[in-house]
């Protein structure tokens, strides 16, 4: 399946890309959003990250075709500084994270992302890391298992749901993704497998977020970012699930707004604020784009903007 960048105009706009400046694409994915960018660069420069070899290859050639005024770096968004200090970049203009996983990685039965195909249980975005989910299936604890499912899915049978994969794993290892499907359905009461939308789901989310350590990392490079961005720089963040935009929503305001105070105690009217939202409510995908692409449903479009550079 073609994979189809979500809220991409709007993302785009929100950056306002100038020809001249530095840009930084820290989930490259099938390249929608860095073509985008890299189209209105003329002396300008995009640094595009991915932990998959496989979207760097891919991306390159339909990049080159543009221009060449751009850098590949497979590497973690996470080591964002450090890995654009190899480059002498300490300011860029604008960044971008789009952090829904591609639809090629789903589509791809081997990477064993998805319920939807019988695979080796792996979800690894870089497949040179050791830590699979095949692994953390058959090796967690129960509380361990618990914790991930409750922090990671939202899932309100964590408890079942991990204690039925303990006792499963204690008879044979648990090797495929319908392996697992099989143990979570045994887990869940008829009335909840009876609902719309899968039943491993929400586990199967748990699972790719601890084996990427996606909110972990996301912390870190909002961070790394919000102090890259140079005057009037721009970051965009495209989210898809609840705990990814809190976090981005809690990081924007920490740096945009102004701390709350007791009302019975005097306003520190000193207090001096070095960026602002560019939008306080998410913007979400229009009614065109959710017609023709399923996985807009869940998108939210946040940004901010850096105002000076103290």
């Amino acid at each position: 399946m073609e994979h189809i960048s979500v809220l991409l105009q709007e993302s785009i706009d929100m950056l306002d890309v100038k020809q001249d400046g530095i840009y930084v694409d820290c989930t490259l994915g099938r390249a929608g959003h860095s073509s985008e960018i890299l189209k209105r660069l003329d002396q300008g420069h995009l640094y595009a990250f991915d932990l998959d070899q496989t979207a760097i290859d891919e991306s390159r050639s339909r990049l080159e075709a543009i221009s060449d005024h751009f850098t590949l770096i497979h590497a973690p968004f996470e080591q964002l500084k450090e890995q654009l200090a190899k480059y002498n970049i300490d300011h860029v203009d604008g960044i971008l994270m789009d952090l829904g996983v591609s639809s090629p990685q789903f589509d791809d039965p081997e990477r064993g992302f998805s319920y939807r195909f019988d695979a080796d249980l792996d979800m690894r975005m870089n497949q040179s890391q050791s830590l699979d989910a095949k692994t953390i299936v058959n090796t967690y604890s129960k509380e361990e298992l618990i914790r991930i499912l409750r922090e990671y899915g939202e899932e309100s049978f964590a408890p079942k749901i991990a204690a039925r994969i303990v006792q499963a794993r204690s008879e044979s290892p648990i090797q495929t993704t319908f392996e697992l499907v099989d143990v979570i359905k045994s887990a869940l009461p008829a009335a909840v497998l009876k609902k719309k939308g899968h039943p491993a789901k929400q586990t199967f989310q748990a699972l790719r977020m601890e084996v990427n350590q996606e909110l972990p990392q996301l912390t870190s490079v909002l961070e790394q970012g919000l102090d890259l961005l140079a005057p009037n720089g721009k970051m965009a963040v495209i989210t898809f699930h609840s705990l990814e935009d809190r976090i981005v929503k809690q990081a924007f305001a920490a740096k945009a707004l102004p701390k709350k105070v007791n009302r019975r105690m005097p306003v520190n009217i000193d207090e001096q604020l070095h960026y602002q939202l560019i939008n306080r409510k998410p913007i979400l995908a229009s009614e065109d784009e959710l017609a023709v692409n399923m996985r807009a449903h869940s998108a939210k479009l946040r940004g901010i903007m850096r105002i000076d550079n103290d």
